[in-house]
């Protein structure tokens, strides 16, 4: 997706001006904005693939902004920080951000995360099921449509992509690293609480009572399963 369009948001014009730069060199199409507020007015005027979200801004922070775009998009938001404490990463991605950068990052890390941010694993094979049917739960990976309990559930799309892999792999424990890897791409496998933040979300989303999941099954030390 190299010609996707990205909005990039910062107070900080320096970061902007290098952030834009070196998204256009890769071929990319670049918006910034310099506040919460302004990135809010330029989503809704404008159609963009992905957002790079500070998440320390004056006004709107990045959270509250991250909180309002997802809202009503399942824009991809990378979420930009200066901050090291787990606490702050799991907001951002609980807010909404498909992943994280820490400040100061280089330009190939940059572009390491746009791509995994911007990545869609590939079509199912046509000879397999397209759509998966689990008691009051149903998944057509085609269309990319979930229903549940007689309602369509919005999804983001790693969260579609997290719950397309577990649902084609049914009643198989997937280890944390390979989920990482299959979803967000190669250079990940560490960041065990991206899939504690997501599967939580997947949860509260598709199980009739959360707490304690028909579907969406933890294997403790080794991943997730999804029982079919």
């Amino acid at each position: 997706m190299n010609n996707a369009r990205i909005l990039i948001v910062d107070d900080d014009p320096q970061i902007r001006r290098v952030m834009r730069t070196t998204l256009i060199a890769q071929g990319y199409e670049a918006a910034d904005a310099k506040s919460g507020e302004e990135a809010i007015d330029k989503f809704r005027d404008g159609k963009y693939d992905l957002v790079l979200l500070d998440m320390n801004m004056g006004g709107m922070d990045g959270i509250q902004t991250c909180r309002e775009i997802r809202a009503g998009s399942d824009v991809a938001i990378v979420m930009l920080t200066v901050r090291e404490a787990e606490k702050d990463k799991i907001a951002a991605l609980d807010a909404g951000a498909d992943d994280y950068v820490t400040k100061p990052f280089s330009a190939p890390e940059l572009m390491a995360r746009v791509r995994a941010a911007l990545r869609r694993l590939p079509n199912s094979p046509e000879s397999g099921p397209q759509v998966i049917k689990a008691g009051d739960f149903e998944i057509d990976l085609q269309t990319r449509r979930v229903n549940a309990y007689g309602k369509e559930i919005r999804l983001t799309p790693k969260e579609f992509e997290l719950l397309r892999y577990l649902v084609s792999h049914p009643n198989v424990p997937v280890p944390h690293m390979k989920l990482l890897q299959a979803v967000w791409g190669p250079d990940y496998g560490e960041e065990v609480e991206y899939l504690r933040v997501f599967i939580n979300q997947l949860r509260k989303k598709i199980e009739r009572d959360p707490s304690n999941p028909e579907f969406l099954l933890t294997e403790p030390w080794i991943g997730y399963r999804f029982k079919l």
